[in-house]
């Protein structure tokens, strides 16, 4: 189960904060200044950037210590 069978999902709100949700749940919500500039990178960003940005922000992502079996 990767971010290609259950990727991360993204909004804007009107105020500016940014809901980054997976499975239809809400993960994390970025505000301010680091929502501003997450936004600017996901708008340049491919799909496959876009989810391992989002994937980053809310620090589930592989931290190079994971054993494979």
């Amino acid at each position: 189960m990767g971010l290609e069978d259950d990727p991360f999902n993204w909004q804007l709100t009107k105020n500016g904060q940014l809901l980054v949700s997976r499975a239809g749940r809400v993960v994390t919500t970025i505000r301010g200044q680091a929502a501003a500039k997450l936004q600017a990178r996901l708008d340049q960003a491919t799909e496959e950037q876009a989810q391992h940005l989002l994937a980053r922000a809310t620090g589930n992502y592989k931290r190079g210590n994971e054993r494979h079996g």
